[in-house]
């Protein structure tokens, strides 16, 4: 399904730029088979995997800290870069989750708006009553799913100012005693780092439980 989909994104490029509003977008990759769900689907898994590398952008940060920590003789230049790159990373990776986030729910909020909407149209209300159960179910599934991811990308940006404010003092100080200096920074860094991976870890698991839910 991914594949299709990805076939059918890749046409929408072909198509006037007045597909910039997010209803006439929806309306026209329905013409191609694909509903609101379909995308919703498709876009939990972008923001899964979107989370995924984010995550492994700053553990790998954290050992590009740890290793500048225990710097021994060398060029600190060298290691000043690799953490100042490293920072580069995790702020890229921070906005691509960030914006995954944004997508997730722009196509959700118009996935329910469409079915509670619908609900008024079936002439059976057994029939009626069944999709109304199948909406407050996805509903509370869905706001898990983007609750744990909102969760961790907000453990991104106490990370990201501790890191910003290391890279600044180095760069005006890059010395061995301020290297050594960076020492009692260090615990703290582990633990937001540690505590951002857990809550990633968990955004990761409720996307896969919502997917699973969405496909079965």
């Amino acid at each position: 399904m991914r594949r299709s989909l990805r076939a059918a994104l890749a046409a929408l490029v072909l198509l006037p730029a007045t597909v910039g509003c997010s209803s006439v977008y929806y309306d026209t990759m329905e013409k191609f088979g694909f509903e609101k769900r379909d995308i919703l689907v498709d876009r939990v898994e972008d923001g899964r995997e979107a989370q995924t590398d984010a995550q492994e952008e700053f553990k790998d940060a954290l050992t590009q800290f740890r290793e500048l920590v225990a710097f021994d003789g060398g060029e600190l230049e060298k290691q000043y870069d690799k953490v100042s790159r490293s920072y580069d990373r995790m702020q890229r990776e921070a906005e691509e989750v960030r914006g995954r986030i944004d997508a997730i729910e722009d196509v959700g909020e118009a996935l329910f708006d469409e079915w509670e909407d619908e609900l008024g149209e079936y002439q059976s209300a057994e029939l009626r009553n069944a999709s109304a159960r199948q909406l407050r179910e996805t509903q509370t599934q869905y706001a898990q799913v983007v609750r744990a991811m909102n969760r961790a990308a907000d453990k991104m940006d106490p990370v990201l100012e501790i890191y910003q404010d290391q890279v600044l003092y180095l760069k005006h100080s890059l010395n061995a005693r301020a290297i050594a200096g960076l020492e009692d920074e260090r615990a703290v860094i582990e633990q937001r780092v540690n505590e951002l991976i857990a809550e990633m870890d968990a955004a990761i698991a409720e996307a896969n439980r919502f997917i699973d839910a969405m496909q079965a």
